[in-house]
């Protein structure tokens, strides 16, 4: 394997500036995905109704990523397997799971597709969308279905390079998919005249090119894990594996989900305008968080490859090294957030009180910025670790538990209005850093998932074929 390199410096280098080589792609990556987002919402507001059109693929887009979450969570497990068997340099164990990952991420948003064409609209409609949201919102996400398997695969093959600490290939490939969108959302929406429905076009065609890449090198090049055909077949002591640890992950990110959805009723329950103000400022505030989400995504390799090779000691001084840089980081980004965020809000919505209800928000979240350096940094920790159930109860406690129950407090304050839900958010994000914490310190991440007893290259006909 080709990713020794990445294994030595891992488990060897200095652990800052691996974190730090390993996040930049990361970040770059994560942000350019975010950018999808920014770019669709940038000239769906473009168009001749576009404060509805806003508000509709904003309040669609918690739907979609309940549809996703099953898979992520699958994913998250992938890496976190193989990034140990890569530190156990078991690399045939390694490439089994690759395998199924794929395979699994294929059929699931196959049938996912197929669900939300058949059911979607009706969803929306339970969420309580009608009109104008109603009408652009579907136009928007039954696309989006129809692409699911565009997104998983990719998805995978971005899991199994991170497990080995490549982390450079997806984000080229993710930079040339949003060069692709941004150049075909003017063409599809307005030279064809698809309107909202173009925006989503452009993400599915975009992202099914990049998946098409992802299969390429996985398959027909030596850079790391090399698949074969054989590694897809359905393998049940492999998958029972990744379903084990990446279930409390998968139910973690759909109950999450489901709560952005209820999160979503709750403010549209202001009005189409806070909705959309809701909407710009949670794109903004994604793309200032990239940095500790790159961090901690890196941290989860860094921490898996170290526990797989019994080097406790250095896993937790990668966390340590990981708060510190995302903190300070965020720290600085949250200052430039606070003081640009009227000019930043302006750039998508000319409307006042949109424009008002987005500024005032963003400088309100940026009091929390800093704290989400720390959160992300723990849930690297635990999902890298394999303790996924861990990642889910700070992940969905901190929107059902602790975000979800301020808001329904703060509601009986009138005088609120809609900051009820800022100030929610703030809350939740302050609370669970301190449970967060708590659970790092009981210490249970120290336990790896994975050992040296674990054989996935099931007989000798196997060996032999290779």
């Amino acid at each position: 394997m080709k990713e020794n390199k990445n294994r030595e410096k891992i488990l060897k280098g200095n652990i800052k500036k691996v974190l730090i080589s390993l996040a930049l792609p990361i970040i770059l990556g994560n942000a350019i995905q975010t950018i999808y987002q920014v770019v669709d919402m940038y000239w769906v507001s473009r168009l001749a109704d576009g404060d509805n059109a806003v508000a509709a693929v904003n309040f669609v887009w918690p739907m979609i990523f309940v549809s996703i979450a099953f898979g992520i969570g699958m994913n998250i497990a992938g890496t976190s397997i193989i990034s140990q068997f890569v530190g156990l340099n078991k690399e045939k164990e390694a490439q089994k799971v690759a395998g199924q990952l794929v395979s699994f991420s294929l059929l699931f948003s196959l049938a996912l597709g197929i669900f939300g064409a058949v059911f979607g609209k009706q969803i929306l409609i339970w969420m309580g969308a009608e009109g104008a949201i109603l009408q652009h919102g579907w136009d928007f996400v039954s696309i989006i279905f129809a692409g699911m398997p565009t997104m998983f695969v990719f998805f995978a093959f971005q899991s199994i390079k991170q497990g080995q600490g490549d982390t450079v290939t997806p984000m080229i490939l993710a930079g040339g998919s949003v060069v692709l969108n941004i150049i075909l959302d003017p063409i599809f929406m307005f030279t064809l005249n698809m309107g909202v429905a173009g925006a989503a076009w452009a993400t599915v065609v975009s992202r099914a090119l990049n998946s098409i890449a992802g299969i390429y090198l996985l398959f027909f090049t030596d850079n790391g894990i090399k698949l074969k055909v054989a590694d897809l077949k359905f393998n049940k002591k492999v998958l029972q594996k990744i379903v084990k640890v990446g279930l409390p992950s998968a139910l973690g990110h759909s109950v999450e989900g489901i709560g952005f959805m209820v999160l979503n009723i709750f403010v549209l329950g202001f009005g189409a305008s806070t909705i959309a103000a809701f909407g710009i400022g949670n794109k903004i505030n994604s793309l200032i968080l990239m940095p500790a989400m790159g961090i901690g995504q890196a941290l989860a390799a860094v921490v898996g490859q170290n526990l797989g090779a019994d080097q406790i000691d250095r896993a937790s001084q990668a966390v340590k090294e990981s708060i510190k840089l995302s903190v300070t980081i965020l720290a600085v980004g949250g200052i430039i957030l606070f003081l640009l965020a009227p000019q930043i809000v302006g750039i998508f919505t000319s409307d006042e009180v949109v424009l008002e209800q987005g500024t005032f928000y963003l400088q309100l979240i940026t009091l929390s910025i800093p704290l989400m350096g720390i959160f992300q940094s723990f849930v690297g920790v635990f999902q890298g670790s394999g303790h996924t159930m861990t990642a889910m109860m700070i992940t969905t406690g901190r929107l059902w538990a602790l975000r979800i129950p301020l808001i329904l407090f703060l509601r009986n304050f009138p005088a609120l209005g809609e900051r009820a839900v800022w100030y929610a958010m703030v809350g939740s994000n302050f609370i669970i850093c301190i449970i967060a914490f708590g659970l790092y310190l009981i210490g249970h991440w120290k336990e790896k998932i994975v050992d040296e007893e674990e054989d996935y290259v099931e007989d000798l006909e196997v060996k032999l074929a290779e």
